[in-house]
């Protein structure tokens, strides 16, 4: 019979105490997890279809002590797509072009299953800026934590998207095998980033590799784990 290291191994049940920030369009709660005025906030799934990122989250908080987590870590921005699979919200938004950024645009967004798919699977970014209750529940959560720094993880682009090229981005990127970038090389208008860089929060857009969860494991875990426990300091 193997005995496996409790230090090593992910514990089976999440015991971080959830605070509410919200609802999702269906009503679901938002929750996010550690201090409540952290320098740092870790976001994982505002795109419901690139949900590894919560798991990564999930697996570096069940091995943390509450004294040891030092950023405040929100594992799902978008609920009712993890749920249902989907991009978007339940209200069909992709809530990534909802923001009320000055290149909010009202026409409808479009994005593809894969790297060799074409870009024709179109979305809404919403009736307005800001219409959605997850980006509105995301916006006061930011202006509450006033964080230093925050870190969106994605999928599945394979690069860390820093416009300032922080000295965190750049070491994200050296201990990852991810490129660093300026941008991922299209246009988001009505980008959490956009709003961001506008309304004067640092952000590193985190897109993980399209790779298996176990491959993840190996190559992003130690980087985020020095992110939730302050090994990066901002």
């Amino acid at each position: 019979m193997l005995h496996h290291s409790a230090a090593v191994m992910p514990q089976g049940v999440l015991t971080h105490p959830a605070r509410s920030f919200g609802s999702s369009a269906q009503g679901l709660p938002l929750q996010v997890y550690g201090p409540a005025d952290a320098d740092m906030l870790v976001m994982a799934s505002i795109h419901g279809d690139e949900n590894l990122g919560t798991v990564l989250l999930s697996e570096c908080l069940r091995t943390l002590s509450r004294e040891d987590l030092s950023a405040t870590v929100i594992l799902v921005c978008n609920p009712d797509g993890v749920l249902a699979g989907t991009r978007c919200n339940a209200h069909g938004v992709d809530l990534n072009r909802n923001f009320p950024a000055t290149n909010w645009c009202p026409d409808p967004v479009y994005y593809r299953n894969g790297p060799a798919m074409p870009q024709n699977i179109p979305l809404s970014p919403g009736s307005a800026p800001g219409s959605e209750p997850e980006t509105q529940a995301l916006i006061q959560l930011v202006q509450r934590v006033n964080p230093q720094l925050i870190v969106s993880l994605h999928g599945f682009l394979g690069c860390i998207d820093d416009p300032e090229s922080s000295m965190i981005a750049r070491d994200l990127a050296r201990r990852t095998g991810l490129d660093l970038v300026a941008d991922v090389g299209y246009a988001t208008p009505g980008s959490f980033g956009s709003w961001c860089a506008e309304t004067g929060y640092s952000i590193i857009t985190y897109e993980l590799p399209l790779a298996g969860i176990v491959a993840l494991r190996d190559s992003q875990l130690p980087a985020l784990h020095d992110l939730l426990t302050g090994g990066y300091t901002t």
